[in-house]
């Protein structure tokens, strides 16, 4: 089958942190694949109030201007050395390219906008940036773009990744496999290696334990039938890898029995085999209807380190 062109948004800010999402893009496709990045600066301005004065003296008006024109220098600047990143790694310059906007609303609501009207197969955004001012991410600006961004995923990297691995957290949602399409999409082509991975949920999430000691078939009653209820979502999941154009060989299902916690679950799972990222729906399944993006992706993002964590709607 033709391998279908994957566009990648990286906002930038010159930061070491912000480095990292390049070279996590260069360990996951390499040189060779069908793929558009796109490294986006979001340029800072000054509040409207000062910015609209009409009254402003004219010597304070050509300083604005010159500290404007010195942000978009550094703009370019910082594109630049971003871009020549790629170009050294070999990717071809006709599949890069750079852009800079004024903020207009907030930085993470100008990058979902711009995101999304350019259809973005996903935003990459690295967990800390240069300074307090301008920091891209795990504070302010993450947090809202996962708020935001109602239509492209969002992967956010933590640290330096050195491993290709991926973990897919499947349950019976379909947030879930919407998780597994969007990997199928941007991992067909690659040699990353998939794991479909379940947890099964405890008992113990559900009733305290002095009423399953009193009651041990329970328990083993309920294993039996939490794999037989995950079995035809964790086939079904593989089968949509394998049509992506995933091979077989790249795929592997796991399902563990749980413990109390599923992101605890995820996140041992990810650390003792390697993993360099995990992959989750927003939301999904749990004994309150919630799996995603309230207790377990939060409790994963916040947790993961060395490691990208992909964020799908």
């Amino acid at each position: 089958m033709n391998e279908l062109t994957k566009m990648i948004v990286l906002p930038v800010d010159g930061s070491e942190n912000a480095h990292r999402s390049l070279e996590y893009i260069d360990l996951m496709y390499g040189k060779d694949h069908n793929l558009e990045v796109t490294l986006k600066y979001v340029l800072p301005s000054l509040p409207p109030i000062l910015a609209d004065d009409r009254s402003m003296k004219r010597e304070t008006a050509t300083k604005l201007k010159a500290l404007e024109n010195k942000s978009i220098r550094m703009a370019e600047k910082i594109l630049s050395q971003a871009k020549n990143f790629f170009l050294q790694k070999g990717f071809e310059e006709d599949r890069l390219q750079t852009v800079y906007r004024k903020k207009a609303d907030s930085i993470p609501q100008d990058i979902c906008n711009w995101v999304e009207s350019k259809r973005a197969d996903s935003v990459l955004i690295s967990t800390r940036g240069r300074s307090r001012l301008e920091a891209f991410f795990m504070g302010e600006v993450s947090s809202k773009l996962l708020e935001y961004c109602r239509v492209c995923p969002v992967w956010v990297v933590e640290g330096k990744v050195t491993s290709n691995l991926a973990l897919v957290a499947v349950d019976s949602s379909d947030n879930a496999l919407r998780a597994v399409d969007h990997v199928g999409f941007m991992l067909a082509g690659t040699d990353a290696p998939v794991t479909l991975f379940h947890t099964m949920r405890h008992l113990r999430r559900f009733v305290p334990q002095e009423v399953l000691d009193e009651a041990p078939e329970l328990e083993k009653l309920w294993k039996t039938k939490a794999g037989q209820e995950i079995e035809p979502f964790m086939n079904k999941a593989k089968e949509m890898l394998l049509q992506a154009g995933l091979n077989e060989s790249q795929i592997t299902k796991k399902v563990v029995d749980g413990s109390r916690s599923a992101a605890s679950d995820i996140l041992d799972e990810a650390r003792n085999n390697g993993y360099g990222t995990i992959v989750m729906g927003r939301r999904g399944l749990s004994g309150v209807r919630e799996f995603f993006m309230g207790s377990v992706s939060s409790k994963v993002l916040q947790s993961s380190t060395r490691m990208a964590t992909w964020i799908v709607l």
